[in-house]
């Protein structure tokens, strides 16, 4: 394993390899809990990456399943201790969606739908300011602050020029037609968009409200895949009071169908750029 894979990965690599050798001694989770003493749900956590593990869980765990090979063992321990390392987004503070930061940091490329708002990596500050204020009404500044900061370290990723995300997004019209901000903010987010889209490595269309409807209908979600063939792709889909993460095989081939016709259904690159120019008149004119 290298020693720069951050621990969200680390974590998601030690649960699969975990319910691997679960599956192999043909044990359920729920038997493993019973035979350790402790909930079903741990073992479900433990095994998705969304729970960090400790050396002890790992010791048991290799114990239940009667793993021999000290080696084996020893490298599962060492994968243990690595992942409880924090990654750049922990100097925040406590962040929401810090598990998915975690897996956008190490992705390879990402393909995510917007259908209310423009997506996070291709926001400016004023834009995201003012889209934060407005979705947190309560939250203090320092919080606003706080997030504002981390959205655009994350877009750290589009702008390296040695390892660039790629970044494929199909944006509806109405999250172009909502003005966050004033007309100043809304024509800066919209001229930074048009000038990101024409970058090698990012590509951006939007789907008009002439299209009717759609199969992202149902709102927004985003599906990243990751460099590593170990690495199964995910499908993030983004919630007010928690996010849900698929990684089944049958579910990520599911959005990817979707998202292959909503790329069907939406104007290409260059009309896209067009139609965005359009509304940017509509805000200086």
């Amino acid at each position: 394993m290298p020693t720069n894979v951050n621990p969200t990965v680390r974590r998601r690599r030690l649960g699969q390899e975990l319910r691997r050798l679960r599956e192999l001694k043909g044990m359920t989770a729920e038997e493993v809990a019973e035979r350790l003493l402790v909930s079903q749900s741990k073992i479900s956590r433990l095994e998705n990456g969304r729970r960090s593990i400790s050396q002890r869980d790992v010791r048991d765990l290799c114990g239940v399943y009667e793993v021999e090979d000290h080696r084996v063992v020893d490298s599962l321990m060492q994968m243990a201790k690595d992942s409880r390392q924090q990654g750049w987004w922990h100097a925040f503070g406590d962040i929401p969606y810090s598990v998915y930061i975690g897996l956008e940091t190490d992705a390879e490329s990402l393909r995510v739908y917007e259908p209310q708002v423009l997506p996070g990596l291709l926001q400016t500050r004023s834009y995201a300011e003012a889209l934060i204020s407005g979705a947190l009404p309560e939250a203090p500044p320092s919080d606003i602050d706080k997030r504002v900061n981390v959205r655009l370290r994350r877009q750290e990723r589009v702008s390296s020029p040695d390892n660039p995300l790629r970044l494929w997004a199909v944006i509806d019209e109405s999250a172009l037609r909502r003005q966050v901000g004033d007309k100043q903010v809304m024509t800066e987010q919209l001229e930074h968009l048009i000038e990101q889209s024409q970058l090698p490595h990012v590509t951006v269309q939007v789907l008009p409200f002439e299209m009717g409807a759609h199969p992202g209908i149902n709102g927004q979600y985003a599906i990243l895949e990751f460099p590593d063939a170990a690495d199964s792709s995910v499908v993030y889909i983004e919630g007010v009071t928690s996010d849900l993460y698929l990684e089944k095989a049958n579910d990520v081939q599911r959005y990817s169908v979707m998202y292959e016709h909503l790329r069907a259904q939406a104007l290409n690159a260059d009309q896209t750029r067009e139609f965005i120019g359009g509304i940017i008149k509509g805000y200086t004119g």
